[in-house]
């Protein structure tokens, strides 16, 4: 079979160099970035963060799976695969080990915010020592906008830290109230209440066409004036001109972002001069999750050859 990885050699941790010994037997094509020239000839696509159209799936001859090295699949038009009988397969956050990694990197953003992690810079080059005053999470009240596998390793972790924890669920908030022990749980029509009351915006949601921007202008005006924005799901549910707006006017104290509203963004962005805290999406990038991911995939890969249907399909 061909393989093609919709990536650089290198990116997620070297995903890639972890597969391909595994497949000694197969062709594997690197795009070298994120962006695929033609589908034809390939039996399987790894799309990672590479869009795929109707446009392109149109251009495959013997294409059989769309098999992610992750979670998501918003990038791929899973309508137009279902037409032409590809299936398409992702690794469930849950399963894998990717949400729990998720979860530790939002709380190394909660605190380095917390902390501010600006002011501790400056104080080192100054030479000044016992500043600055940071502020605990303790009694902090974080609002989690997603209570799916990322949300749920949230909560687990951040009640070790005594916050107050409210939450945004599209069914059955009640529900999922009493089995995660949280104090509140709206629906989307709720998140006004949830933005007014938290401490902590923790974005943990795909992006949909309901979901997209839906922190904008009117979302950081609800938010308390001394909140922060932390971003661990996609860069397209945040309006970038309202959150560099909201930064510069003080409407809120910082942001926390692993995604971007293009990626990788421009690292002269003007936004990176106001109070955020950046990382590369690497959220879910760990030993564990990498191992985690590894399986399914090769799962995957081994059941296309022995022509069973892959775990994991999205419909």
């Amino acid at each position: 079979m061909r393989i093609l990885f919709a990536a650089h050699r290198d990116a997620w941790g070297g995903f890639l160099g972890r597969l391909q010994p595994r497949f000694p037997h197969h062709e594997f094509v690197v795009s070298g970035r994120f962006a695929v020239d033609t589908l034809k000839g390939f039996d399987v696509l790894i799309p990672t963060m590479t869009p795929i159209t109707r446009e392109i799936l149109q251009q495959a001859d013997r294409l059989r799976l769309i098999q992610q090295c992750g979670a998501g699949l918003e990038g791929v038009d899973i309508q137009v695969a279902r037409e032409m009988n590809i299936w398409v397969a992702n690794v469930p956050t849950d399963i894998s080990g990717n949400a729990d990694s998720v979860a530790e990197l939002g709380i190394y953003l909660m605190i380095g915010l917390s902390r501010d992690f600006r002011g501790m810079s400056l104080s080192l080059e100054n030479r000044r020592m016992g500043t600055p005053l940071g502020r605990a999470l303790g009694e902090k009240t974080v609002g989690l906008i997603g209570l799916g596998g990322i949300g749920r390793a949230l909560v687990k972790r951040l009640k070790a830290f005594d916050t107050r924890l409210i939450g945004i669920k599209r069914s059955d908030p009640e529900k999922a109230r009493e089995e995660l022990g949280l104090e509140w749980v709206g629906t989307p029509q709720d998140i006004k209440e949830l933005l007014s009351r938290a401490d902590f915006i923790v974005l943990c949601l795909p992006v949909t066409e309901e979901s997209r921007h839906m922190i904008g202008r009117e979302a950081f005006a609800a938010m308390k004036r001394d909140s922060f924005l932390i971003n661990l799901a996609r860069g397209g549910l945040v309006d970038r001109q309202a959150l560099e707006e909201a930064l510069a006017s003080g409407l809120i104290r910082g942001a926390g972002l692993d995604v971007f509203w293009e990626e990788p963004p421009d690292p002269a962005d003007p936004i990176f001069r106001y109070n955020v805290l950046a990382t590369p999406h690497i959220a879910g990038s760990t030993d564990r999750s990498m191992q985690g991911i590894l399986e399914v995939v090769s799962e995957n890969i081994r059941r296309l050859e022995a022509n069973l249907v892959p775990h994991h399909l999205k419909s």
